[in-house]
Protein backbone atom coordinates (compact mmCIF):
# COMPACT_ATOMS: atom_id res chain seq x y z
CA UNK A 1 0.00 0.00 0.00
CA UNK A 2 1.17 3.41 -1.22
CA UNK A 3 1.76 5.96 2.04
CA UNK A 4 -0.17 9.50 0.83
CA UNK A 5 2.12 11.94 1.33
CA UNK A 6 1.28 14.27 4.09
CA UNK A 7 -0.01 18.31 3.29
CA UNK A 8 3.16 19.66 4.17
CA UNK A 9 5.18 17.42 2.16
CA UNK A 10 2.75 18.04 -0.77
CA UNK A 11 3.11 21.99 0.16
CA UNK A 12 6.87 21.52 -0.19
CA UNK A 13 6.80 19.60 -3.67
CA UNK A 14 4.87 22.31 -5.02
CA UNK A 15 7.14 24.75 -3.68
CA UNK A 16 9.94 23.00 -5.25
CA UNK A 17 8.23 22.12 -8.73
CA UNK A 18 6.74 25.84 -8.96
CA UNK A 19 10.82 27.44 -8.21
CA UNK A 20 12.22 24.57 -10.61
CA UNK A 21 9.64 25.59 -13.42
CA UNK A 22 10.29 29.41 -12.70
CA UNK A 23 14.21 29.10 -12.78
CA UNK A 24 14.17 26.77 -16.07
CA UNK A 25 11.78 29.89 -17.84
CA UNK A 26 14.44 32.26 -16.68
CA UNK A 27 17.77 29.99 -17.33
CA UNK A 28 16.13 29.55 -20.82
CA UNK A 29 15.06 33.15 -21.51
CA UNK A 30 18.93 33.76 -20.35
CA UNK A 31 20.52 31.55 -22.38
CA UNK A 32 18.09 32.54 -25.73
CA UNK A 33 19.21 36.29 -25.27
CA UNK A 34 22.97 35.46 -24.86
CA UNK A 35 22.83 33.47 -27.95
CA UNK A 36 20.88 36.49 -29.74
CA UNK A 37 23.53 39.10 -27.91
CA UNK A 38 26.63 37.11 -28.90
CA UNK A 39 25.22 36.73 -32.61
CA UNK A 40 24.67 40.22 -32.82
CA UNK A 41 28.43 40.89 -31.24
CA UNK A 42 29.76 38.16 -34.25
CA UNK A 43 28.00 40.37 -36.61
CA UNK A 44 29.09 43.96 -35.31
CA UNK A 45 32.93 42.02 -35.86
CA UNK A 46 32.68 40.50 -38.88
CA UNK A 47 30.94 43.67 -40.21
CA UNK A 48 34.13 45.92 -39.61
CA UNK A 49 36.56 43.12 -40.63
CA UNK A 50 34.65 43.02 -44.02
CA UNK A 51 35.20 47.29 -44.22
CA UNK A 52 39.08 46.40 -43.46
CA UNK A 53 38.99 43.77 -45.92
CA UNK A 54 36.90 45.78 -48.71
CA UNK A 55 39.42 48.56 -48.36
CA UNK A 56 42.52 46.16 -48.18
CA UNK A 57 41.02 44.47 -51.80
CA UNK A 58 39.97 47.80 -53.26
CA UNK A 59 39.89 47.98 -56.63
CA UNK A 60 40.33 44.35 -57.29
CA UNK A 61 39.28 42.39 -59.99
CA UNK A 62 41.39 40.09 -61.44
CA UNK A 63 43.48 37.67 -59.99
CA UNK A 64 46.45 39.22 -61.25
CA UNK A 65 45.65 42.45 -58.97
CA UNK A 66 44.45 39.94 -56.43
CA UNK A 67 48.07 38.14 -56.34
CA UNK A 68 49.60 42.01 -55.85
CA UNK A 69 47.23 42.61 -52.92
CA UNK A 70 47.59 39.26 -51.40
CA UNK A 71 50.83 39.87 -49.12
CA UNK A 72 48.60 42.69 -47.47
CA UNK A 73 45.60 40.61 -47.37
CA UNK A 74 47.41 38.17 -45.35
CA UNK A 75 49.13 40.85 -42.82
CA UNK A 76 45.64 41.98 -42.41
CA UNK A 77 44.24 38.11 -41.45
CA UNK A 78 47.55 37.54 -39.46
CA UNK A 79 46.12 40.51 -36.92
CA UNK A 80 42.72 38.72 -36.32
CA UNK A 81 43.72 34.48 -35.67
CA UNK A 82 40.13 34.06 -34.81
CA UNK A 83 39.25 35.31 -38.83
CA UNK A 84 39.49 33.01 -41.61
CA UNK A 85 39.09 34.18 -45.36
CA UNK A 86 38.21 32.36 -48.84
CA UNK A 87 37.97 34.98 -52.03
CA UNK A 88 35.93 33.55 -54.92
CA UNK A 89 35.17 34.93 -58.27
CA UNK A 90 33.87 33.70 -61.33
CA UNK A 91 33.84 30.00 -60.00
CA UNK A 92 37.71 29.83 -58.98
CA UNK A 93 39.20 30.28 -55.56
CA UNK A 94 41.88 33.47 -55.17
CA UNK A 95 41.98 32.48 -52.05
CA UNK A 96 40.95 29.77 -49.24
CA UNK A 97 41.99 30.61 -45.67
CA UNK A 98 39.90 27.02 -44.36
CA UNK A 99 41.06 24.29 -47.11
CA UNK A 100 38.55 21.60 -47.07
CA UNK A 101 35.59 23.18 -45.28
CA UNK A 102 32.20 23.43 -47.05
CA UNK A 103 31.02 26.95 -46.77
CA UNK A 104 27.45 27.75 -47.56
CA UNK A 105 27.06 30.29 -50.50
CA UNK A 106 24.24 32.31 -49.33
CA UNK A 107 24.14 35.42 -48.40
CA UNK A 108 23.84 37.10 -44.73
CA UNK A 109 25.28 35.16 -41.75
CA UNK A 110 25.27 31.64 -41.23
CA UNK A 111 26.67 29.40 -38.06
CA UNK A 112 28.57 26.27 -38.87
CA UNK A 113 30.25 23.23 -37.00
CA UNK A 114 33.59 21.73 -38.43
CA UNK A 115 36.06 19.08 -36.71
CA UNK A 116 34.39 20.19 -33.53
CA UNK A 117 35.29 24.05 -33.93
CA UNK A 118 31.57 26.25 -34.30
CA UNK A 119 32.06 29.13 -36.73
CA UNK A 120 30.57 31.87 -37.98
CA UNK A 121 29.89 32.59 -41.49
CA UNK A 122 28.98 35.80 -43.19
CA UNK A 123 28.98 35.85 -47.22
CA UNK A 124 29.57 39.44 -48.82
CA UNK A 125 30.13 40.79 -52.00
CA UNK A 126 33.43 42.43 -52.32
CA UNK A 127 31.70 46.04 -54.30
CA UNK A 128 28.10 46.33 -52.33
CA UNK A 129 25.55 46.23 -55.63
CA UNK A 130 28.36 45.78 -58.57
CA UNK A 131 26.91 42.36 -60.21
CA UNK A 132 29.93 39.81 -60.69
CA UNK A 133 32.21 41.28 -58.05
CA UNK A 134 34.42 39.00 -55.93
CA UNK A 135 32.65 37.43 -53.18
CA UNK A 136 34.21 37.04 -49.81
CA UNK A 137 33.16 34.84 -46.94
CA UNK A 138 34.51 35.49 -43.43
CA UNK A 139 34.65 32.63 -41.15
CA UNK A 140 34.99 33.52 -37.38
CA UNK A 141 36.00 31.76 -35.00
CA UNK A 142 33.35 31.36 -32.29
CA UNK A 143 34.59 28.53 -29.74
CA UNK A 144 35.35 30.32 -27.06
CA UNK A 145 31.37 31.98 -27.20
CA UNK A 146 29.76 28.30 -26.95
CA UNK A 147 32.09 26.93 -24.38
CA UNK A 148 31.05 29.92 -22.37
CA UNK A 149 27.01 29.11 -23.37
CA UNK A 150 27.89 25.80 -22.71
CA UNK A 151 29.11 26.69 -18.85
CA UNK A 152 26.09 28.46 -18.62
CA UNK A 153 23.67 26.13 -19.36
CA UNK A 154 25.01 23.98 -16.96
CA UNK A 155 24.81 25.76 -14.06
CA UNK A 156 21.51 26.94 -15.09
CA UNK A 157 20.66 23.17 -14.41
CA UNK A 158 22.43 23.03 -11.56
CA UNK A 159 20.76 26.06 -9.74
CA UNK A 160 17.72 24.87 -10.56
CA UNK A 161 18.74 21.53 -8.76
CA UNK A 162 20.04 23.31 -6.23
CA UNK A 163 17.43 26.40 -6.15
CA UNK A 164 14.22 23.54 -6.23
CA UNK A 165 16.26 21.63 -3.49
CA UNK A 166 16.46 24.45 -1.32
CA UNK A 167 13.08 25.74 -1.56
CA UNK A 168 11.92 21.93 -0.82
CA UNK A 169 13.54 21.90 2.30
CA UNK A 170 12.60 25.42 3.46
CA UNK A 171 8.74 24.84 2.01
CA UNK A 172 8.87 21.91 4.55
CA UNK A 173 9.43 24.07 7.17
CA UNK A 174 7.44 26.94 5.82
CA UNK A 175 4.61 24.47 5.39
CA UNK A 176 5.25 22.45 8.96
CA UNK A 177 5.12 25.87 10.89
CA UNK A 178 2.16 27.02 9.15
CA UNK A 179 0.11 24.20 9.32
CA UNK A 180 0.74 23.97 13.53
CA UNK A 181 -2.67 25.39 14.52
CA UNK A 182 -4.57 22.26 12.37
CA UNK A 183 -2.26 20.02 14.48
CA UNK A 184 -2.97 21.96 17.80
CA UNK A 185 -6.66 21.04 16.11
CA UNK A 186 -6.32 17.83 15.46
CA UNK A 187 -4.74 17.29 18.95
CA UNK A 188 -8.25 18.70 20.96
CA UNK A 189 -10.14 16.75 18.55
CA UNK A 190 -8.12 13.64 19.51
CA UNK A 191 -8.14 14.58 23.33
CA UNK A 192 -12.00 15.53 23.32
CA UNK A 193 -13.69 12.78 25.30
CA UNK A 194 -16.99 12.87 27.92
CA UNK A 195 -14.46 13.99 30.71
CA UNK A 196 -12.60 16.68 28.32
CA UNK A 197 -15.47 18.84 26.06
CA UNK A 198 -14.53 22.15 27.93
CA UNK A 199 -11.36 22.31 26.17
CA UNK A 200 -11.33 25.45 23.36
CA UNK A 201 -8.72 26.44 20.37
CA UNK A 202 -7.31 29.78 21.22
CA UNK A 203 -8.77 31.56 18.56
CA UNK A 204 -6.37 35.04 19.16
CA UNK A 205 -3.23 32.84 17.53
CA UNK A 206 -5.01 31.33 14.47
CA UNK A 207 -4.25 32.54 11.32
CA UNK A 208 -7.01 34.49 9.42
CA UNK A 209 -7.59 31.64 7.30
CA UNK A 210 -8.22 29.03 10.14
CA UNK A 211 -9.52 31.68 12.46
CA UNK A 212 -13.31 30.78 10.81
CA UNK A 213 -12.82 26.92 11.19
CA UNK A 214 -11.22 27.41 14.70
CA UNK A 215 -14.68 29.20 16.03
CA UNK A 216 -16.84 26.86 14.12
CA UNK A 217 -14.83 24.19 15.94
CA UNK A 218 -15.21 25.68 19.19
CA UNK A 219 -19.28 26.05 18.43
CA UNK A 220 -19.48 22.62 17.68
CA UNK A 221 -17.26 21.53 21.43
CA UNK A 222 -20.09 23.88 23.13
CA UNK A 223 -22.77 22.28 21.30
CA UNK A 224 -21.56 18.94 22.44
CA UNK A 225 -20.72 20.34 25.77
CA UNK A 226 -24.16 21.65 26.57
CA UNK A 227 -25.31 18.29 24.50
CA UNK A 228 -23.74 16.20 26.73
CA UNK A 229 -24.41 18.18 29.88
CA UNK A 230 -28.07 18.17 29.27
CA UNK A 231 -28.47 14.43 28.81
CA UNK A 232 -26.29 13.64 31.90
CA UNK A 233 -28.69 15.54 33.83
CA UNK A 234 -31.80 14.29 31.98
CA UNK A 235 -30.08 11.11 32.63
CA UNK A 236 -29.98 11.88 36.40
CA UNK A 237 -33.36 13.32 36.35
CA UNK A 238 -35.40 10.33 34.78
CA UNK A 239 -33.55 8.13 37.75
CA UNK A 240 -34.58 10.36 40.55
CA UNK A 241 -38.09 10.44 39.34
CA UNK A 242 -38.11 6.84 38.62
CA UNK A 243 -36.27 6.09 42.05
CA UNK A 244 -39.61 7.34 43.75
CA UNK A 245 -42.35 5.23 42.26
CA UNK A 246 -40.53 2.18 42.16
CA UNK A 247 -39.59 2.98 45.98
CA UNK A 248 -43.02 3.13 46.45
CA UNK A 249 -44.36 -0.06 44.43
CA UNK A 250 -41.79 -2.02 46.16
CA UNK A 251 -42.55 -1.09 49.66
CA UNK A 252 -46.29 -1.61 49.46
CA UNK A 253 -45.65 -4.66 47.85
CA UNK A 254 -43.35 -6.24 50.27
CA UNK A 255 -45.73 -4.86 53.57
CA UNK A 256 -48.86 -6.90 51.66
CA UNK A 257 -47.05 -9.87 50.97
CA UNK A 258 -45.78 -9.83 54.95
CA UNK A 259 -49.18 -11.92 56.30
CA UNK A 260 -51.95 -12.92 54.60
CA UNK A 261 -54.55 -10.02 54.28
CA UNK A 262 -58.21 -9.69 52.93
CA UNK A 263 -59.34 -9.65 49.63
CA UNK A 264 -59.84 -5.98 49.99
CA UNK A 265 -56.27 -5.27 51.29
CA UNK A 266 -54.92 -6.56 48.30
CA UNK A 267 -57.48 -4.86 45.48
CA UNK A 268 -56.64 -1.70 47.30
CA UNK A 269 -52.92 -2.35 46.87
CA UNK A 270 -53.08 -3.28 43.40
CA UNK A 271 -55.09 -0.03 42.98
CA UNK A 272 -52.51 1.92 44.21
CA UNK A 273 -50.22 0.48 42.33
CA UNK A 274 -51.76 0.79 39.32
CA UNK A 275 -51.61 5.14 39.73
CA UNK A 276 -48.23 4.19 40.20
CA UNK A 277 -47.72 2.65 37.08
CA UNK A 278 -49.82 4.74 35.05
CA UNK A 279 -48.15 7.45 36.46
CA UNK A 280 -44.27 5.92 35.30
CA UNK A 281 -46.18 5.22 31.65
CA UNK A 282 -46.93 8.54 31.29
CA UNK A 283 -43.58 9.39 32.51
CA UNK A 284 -42.12 7.43 29.78
CA UNK A 285 -44.39 8.41 27.14
CA UNK A 286 -43.44 11.88 27.75
CA UNK A 287 -39.87 10.96 27.46
CA UNK A 288 -40.27 9.47 24.11
CA UNK A 289 -42.58 11.93 23.05
CA UNK A 290 -39.38 14.96 23.77
CA UNK A 291 -36.69 12.40 22.48
CA UNK A 292 -39.24 12.35 18.80
CA UNK A 293 -38.68 16.49 18.83
CA UNK A 294 -35.11 16.32 19.90
CA UNK A 295 -34.51 14.65 16.64
CA UNK A 296 -37.19 16.44 14.63
CA UNK A 297 -39.47 13.38 13.97
CA UNK A 298 -42.71 15.48 15.42
CA UNK A 299 -44.26 16.39 11.99
CA UNK A 300 -47.73 18.45 13.02
CA UNK A 301 -50.32 17.95 10.97
CA UNK A 302 -51.47 21.76 8.92
CA UNK A 303 -55.08 22.65 9.13
CA UNK A 304 -57.04 25.46 9.47
CA UNK A 305 -57.94 26.47 13.34
CA UNK A 306 -59.93 29.11 14.74
CA UNK A 307 -57.65 29.40 18.02
CA UNK A 308 -60.63 31.07 20.00
CA UNK A 309 -62.98 28.00 19.39
CA UNK A 310 -59.92 25.77 20.75
CA UNK A 311 -58.96 27.94 23.82
CA UNK A 312 -62.55 28.13 24.74
CA UNK A 313 -62.73 23.85 24.06
CA UNK A 314 -60.13 24.22 27.06
CA UNK A 315 -61.83 27.13 29.19
CA UNK A 316 -64.79 24.71 29.42
CA UNK A 317 -62.68 22.13 30.35
CA UNK A 318 -60.87 23.29 33.18
CA UNK A 319 -63.78 25.36 35.09
CA UNK A 320 -64.70 22.97 37.62
CA UNK A 321 -61.18 22.47 38.35
CA UNK A 322 -61.09 26.79 38.22
CA UNK A 323 -64.23 26.88 40.02
CA UNK A 324 -62.90 24.68 42.84
CA UNK A 325 -59.92 26.96 43.33
CA UNK A 326 -61.88 30.03 43.11
CA UNK A 327 -59.90 31.46 40.00
CA UNK A 328 -61.71 32.89 36.83
CA UNK A 329 -60.87 32.27 33.60
CA UNK A 330 -60.95 35.25 31.18
CA UNK A 331 -60.60 34.78 26.94
CA UNK A 332 -59.88 37.47 24.59
CA UNK A 333 -59.78 38.14 21.17
CA UNK A 334 -59.28 35.00 18.55
CA UNK A 335 -56.93 34.24 15.99
CA UNK A 336 -56.29 32.04 13.20
CA UNK A 337 -53.64 29.36 12.05
CA UNK A 338 -52.81 26.28 10.40
CA UNK A 339 -51.17 23.31 12.93
CA UNK A 340 -51.84 19.99 14.55
CA UNK A 341 -55.17 20.45 16.47
CA UNK A 342 -54.45 17.84 18.90
CA UNK A 343 -50.36 18.69 19.77
CA UNK A 344 -51.96 22.43 19.79
CA UNK A 345 -53.95 21.64 22.76
CA UNK A 346 -51.78 19.39 24.27
CA UNK A 347 -49.14 22.90 24.56
CA UNK A 348 -51.95 25.17 25.81
CA UNK A 349 -53.48 22.41 28.48
CA UNK A 350 -49.98 22.38 29.86
CA UNK A 351 -50.17 26.42 30.12
CA UNK A 352 -53.43 26.29 31.48
CA UNK A 353 -52.59 23.65 34.13
CA UNK A 354 -50.00 25.96 35.18
CA UNK A 355 -51.27 29.03 35.31
CA UNK A 356 -54.33 27.51 37.68
CA UNK A 357 -51.87 25.55 39.91
CA UNK A 358 -50.00 28.82 40.71
CA UNK A 359 -52.76 31.25 40.75
CA UNK A 360 -53.95 32.22 44.40
CA UNK A 361 -57.63 31.98 45.37
CA UNK A 362 -59.44 35.24 44.04
CA UNK A 363 -56.74 34.95 41.29
CA UNK A 364 -57.66 35.81 37.66
CA UNK A 365 -56.03 33.67 34.24
CA UNK A 366 -56.00 34.65 31.11
CA UNK A 367 -55.76 33.64 27.42
CA UNK A 368 -55.09 36.21 25.03
CA UNK A 369 -54.83 36.22 21.02
CA UNK A 370 -54.30 38.68 18.56
CA UNK A 371 -53.49 38.25 14.63
CA UNK A 372 -50.12 40.57 13.80
CA UNK A 373 -48.13 41.36 10.42
CA UNK A 374 -45.74 38.51 11.09
CA UNK A 375 -48.10 35.78 12.51
CA UNK A 376 -50.17 35.08 15.57
CA UNK A 377 -49.70 35.53 19.63
CA UNK A 378 -51.17 33.58 22.06
CA UNK A 379 -50.42 35.04 25.98
CA UNK A 380 -51.45 32.76 28.70
CA UNK A 381 -50.94 34.93 32.11
CA UNK A 382 -51.93 34.44 35.67
CA UNK A 383 -51.80 36.93 38.77
CA UNK A 384 -49.76 35.51 41.71
CA UNK A 385 -45.98 35.36 42.96
CA UNK A 386 -43.77 36.43 40.70
CA UNK A 387 -40.78 34.00 38.70
CA UNK A 388 -36.94 35.34 40.07
CA UNK A 389 -35.89 36.50 36.37
CA UNK A 390 -32.77 34.66 37.26
CA UNK A 391 -35.59 31.13 36.76
CA UNK A 392 -36.85 32.36 33.39
CA UNK A 393 -34.67 31.06 31.40
CA UNK A 394 -34.78 27.19 32.89
CA UNK A 395 -38.80 26.80 32.99
CA UNK A 396 -38.34 25.29 29.84
CA UNK A 397 -35.87 22.78 30.95
CA UNK A 398 -36.76 19.31 31.58
CA UNK A 399 -37.71 18.03 35.24
CA UNK A 400 -37.12 21.79 36.19
CA UNK A 401 -39.32 22.83 39.07
CA UNK A 402 -38.67 25.85 40.91
CA UNK A 403 -39.54 24.00 44.23
CA UNK A 404 -37.41 20.48 43.95
CA UNK A 405 -39.07 19.15 47.11
CA UNK A 406 -42.86 19.51 45.02
CA UNK A 407 -44.14 16.44 43.43
CA UNK A 408 -47.61 16.63 42.23
CA UNK A 409 -47.97 12.78 41.33
CA UNK A 410 -48.61 13.02 37.64
CA UNK A 411 -46.50 13.36 34.23
CA UNK A 412 -47.77 16.94 33.75
CA UNK A 413 -46.15 18.13 37.23
CA UNK A 414 -42.85 15.98 37.29
CA UNK A 415 -41.38 19.02 35.20
CA UNK A 416 -41.93 18.08 31.36
CA UNK A 417 -44.97 19.82 30.89
CA UNK A 418 -43.11 23.15 29.43
CA UNK A 419 -40.24 21.17 27.86
CA UNK A 420 -43.17 19.43 25.67
CA UNK A 421 -45.31 22.69 24.92
CA UNK A 422 -41.66 23.90 24.03
CA UNK A 423 -40.70 21.40 21.10
CA UNK A 424 -44.39 21.41 20.11
CA UNK A 425 -44.45 25.34 19.41
CA UNK A 426 -40.76 24.75 17.77
CA UNK A 427 -42.44 22.11 15.62
CA UNK A 428 -44.67 24.70 14.35
CA UNK A 429 -42.22 26.88 13.46
CA UNK A 430 -43.15 29.04 16.47
CA UNK A 431 -41.47 30.24 19.90
CA UNK A 432 -42.37 30.52 23.20
CA UNK A 433 -41.16 32.75 26.56
CA UNK A 434 -42.03 33.37 29.65
CA UNK A 435 -42.26 37.18 31.21
CA UNK A 436 -43.15 38.19 34.55
CA UNK A 437 -43.77 41.57 36.35
CA UNK A 438 -45.79 43.62 38.36
CA UNK A 439 -48.06 40.26 39.73
CA UNK A 440 -48.58 38.61 36.47
CA UNK A 441 -47.15 35.66 34.65
CA UNK A 442 -47.48 35.37 31.19
CA UNK A 443 -46.31 32.97 28.83
CA UNK A 444 -46.10 33.81 25.33
CA UNK A 445 -46.75 31.72 22.05
CA UNK A 446 -45.67 33.23 18.32
CA UNK A 447 -46.68 31.09 15.47
CA UNK A 448 -46.02 32.39 11.80
CA UNK A 449 -49.19 32.79 9.87
CA UNK A 450 -51.31 29.92 8.96
CA UNK A 451 -50.78 28.44 5.16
Amino acid sequence: MIKRLSLASRLALLFAACTAVVSLLAGVLFNHASEAHFIELDQQQLDSQLVALRSTLQGVDSPQLFAQREAQLRAELNRQPELALRVTAQGQRWFDGAPGISLPEAPGLHSLQNAGTEYRVYNAPLVAGQPGSPQLTLMLDITHHQHFLQRMQHLIWLTVGLSALATALLGAWAARSGLRPLRRMGEVAASVSAHSLTQRLPQQHMPVELAELAQAFNAMLGRLDDAFQRLSAFSADIAHELRTPLSNLLTHTQVILTQPRPLEDYREALHSNLEELQWMAQLVNDMLYLAKADHGLLMPKREALVLGDEVEALIEFFALLAEDAHVSLVREGTAHTAGDRGMLRRALSNLLDNALRFTPAGGEVRVRMAETARGVTLTVENTGEGIPPALLPRLFDRFYRADPARREGSSEHAGLGLAITQSIVRAHGGRIYCESEAGWTRFVIELPKGD
